[in-house]
């Protein structure tokens, strides 16, 4: 269980330690040839030591990586530009806590996102007028500024569903979700008519869980699994809490949050009927 920069660092440095091995080379011998010391690849295969873009690129280059997916995605995790998708919200540093500076980096980089959610709306669908009620909610005493500032931030992370290719969404909403006020009864019904467009893209599966189904896998709290292109060893669990989140990189808990979330979309709703069930309540039903 880790904070995200060192669950990178440790997922980038086993990725680099596997492309090495598969290129036939031991750690002196991709340090030669890059102009290194040995300690460094060590350091940076082990996750001790961050990397930066431009040493991934060596490393790759010595290794013949031509995979362009690959490499974005590698180089992206040591801090590049990438798709064009990354580092927009350094912008914001100043009113982003690390936690979810790392969060909104690894959201950027991902291909796909399983995420369950008990209380709210997931961020990537959400409205503005309903980003700023939670947020508000959320962050007491906070100034007008900043709270701009951080609705700003959760609209713009919702580009990943509009870039090519889009990020993956799938979504299991308890239906407290649905049913608690956010910002008053209008805001409410247009929020509702927001997952009812997005939930119509092909990239967006949205399943109900109704509070018939009980008490359920996921009662203890919401979570988010981030799977990322060409390897599923770079894929982690993210558990959010009051202030800080972890990050599960393990093979065991990413097996058990998995097989978790299949559990839950077993017991919720058809992406169809969830539909009809959120129509139903904005409709006042």
């Amino acid at each position: 269980m880790q904070h995200g920069p060192a669950v990178r660092r440790r997922k980038l440095g086993a990725e680099l330690r596997g492309l090495r091995a598969a290129a036939g080379l031991t750690s002196g011998e991709a340090a030669r040839l890059v102009g290194w010391h040995q300690s460094k690849v060590s350091r940076i295969e082990t996750g001790i030591s961050g990397v930066k873009p431009a040493d991934v690129c060596l490393l790759l280059d010595a290794y013949r990586v031509v995979d362009p997916e690959l490499r974005e995605l590698l180089v992206g995790l040591a801090g590049s530009e990438g798709n064009g998708r990354h580092h927009w919200w350094h912008a914001y540093r100043g009113v982003l806590p690390p936690t979810y500076r790392d969060f909104i980096s690894l959201e950027s980089q991902a291909s796909g996102m399983r995420t369950l959610e008990t209380s709210v709306v997931p961020g990537l669908l959400q409205t503005r007028e309903y980003a700023r009620a939670v947020t508000r909610a959320a962050v007491d005493g906070l100034e007008e500024r900043k709270l701009d500032a951080l609705v700003e931030v959760r609209l713009a992370r919702q580009d990943v569903l509009r870039s090519n290719p889009p990020l993956e969404l799938t979504a299991v909403l308890d239906e407290a979700v649905l049913r608690r006020t956010v910002g008053g009864p209008e805001v409410m019904e247009r929020q509702l008519a927001r997952l009812l467009a997005a939930a119509h893209l092909p990239h967006v599966r949205l399943q109900v869980l109704p509070f018939a189904a009980g008490a359920h896998i996921g009662i203890s709290g919401p979570f988010v699994i981030f799977s990322f292109p060409n390897t599923t060893d770079l894929d982690v669990v993210v558990l959010d809490h009051m202030t800080s989140s972890l990050y599960l990189e393990r093979k065991e808990d990413l097996q058990a949050y998995s097989e978790a979330f299949n559990a839950l979309q077993f017991h919720a709703l058809s992406p169809k009927d969830s539909l009809d069930y959120i129509a139903a309540i904005r409709d006042g039903a």
